[in-house]
């Protein structure tokens, strides 16, 4: 776990940013909650790797109150590696070891009730405890797994295996970093649509649904390249990750996320 622990200092230093993000919001679809917030995180190495998939096959593995959403006619599935530091609730610094942690992402894009959000299909951590808590509080399918994440200069080595028993066998394995300088996407772009997004959709065991807010400064986006060696995170759904992936690389988000609730 040491790559990855924050240095003395570090932690707080993340923590004061997060606090900060809600200073910028005009960049925002819609207005921020009118309640707090209640945990900060800050993601690292962040690589967002998306695929065009087939419609059909996608809505198969998905709850029905749930529809894929479309840019220019096409339905697009994202693994996104990432490493999360100083997390940590609302008022509290960030607890030594447990606020630092790798996790991978697998996930699609759908609106409801005119607010655009992310579906996740499984969220892997290498953390027991925030696998645990995540589930219980966010109600998202978060899996336990052996992850690691080095990074020397630019580029980023990672490495995951899925040892929850109660999912699919997923792996992921990777070389990635960036290859361009910054920008920030334009509203209406392909960039725009697969990353800027703000608020995450879940069900309860009633299959009421449920939105968890989210928020944090515009993505610094970079272009990016990555040499992937292992990619089985989207096999337990029956859909294969054919070709090559559009890539965006993030060096840093910092995140505020608001408790999740039931819409009605």
């Amino acid at each position: 776990m040491g790559e990855w622990l924050a240095k003395p200092g570090e932690a707080l230093s993340r923590s004061q940013r997060q606090g900060a993000v809600l200073e910028e919001d005009d960049h925002r679809p819609w207005p921020l909650p009118d309640r707090h917030w209640i945990m900060g995180q800050t993601w690292e190495a962040l690589m967002f790797c998306h695929w065009r998939v087939d419609r059909e096959a996608i809505q198969r593995v998905m709850p029905p109150q749930f529809e894929p959403e479309r840019y220019d006619g096409d339905v697009w599935l994202g693994v996104t590696p990432f490493v999360v530091r100083a997390l940590r609730l609302r008022g509290i610094p960030p607890l030594p070891v447990l606020s630092s942690f790798p996790e991978i992402n697998v996930r699609t894009y759908v609106t409801v009730g005119g607010k655009p959000g992310i579906y996740f299909f499984s969220l892997d951590a290498a953390s027991r405890p925030a696998v645990a808590a995540a589930r219980r509080a966010y109600r998202l399918p978060y899996f336990r797994s052996a992850i690691t994440a080095t990074q020397l200069g630019d580029t980023v080595s990672y490495r995951a295996r899925r040892l929850s028993d109660d999912g699919p066998a997923a792996a992921f394995e990777a070389t990635y970093g960036p290859v361009g300088p910054r920008f920030t996407a334009s509203p209406g772009t392909l960039e725009h649509f697969l990353t800027e997004r703000y608020c995450l959709y879940t069900l309860d065991e009633k299959q009421t649904i449920y939105r968890g807010d989210i928020h944090h400064p515009p993505w610094p986006l970079q272009p990016a390249e990555a040499e992937i060696e292992t990619n089985t995170m989207a096999s337990g759904l029956g859909l294969a990750l054919d070709g090559d992936p559009v890539l965006h690389f993030a060096a840093r988000q910092d995140v505020a996320l608001w408790r999740i609730q039931a819409l009605d």
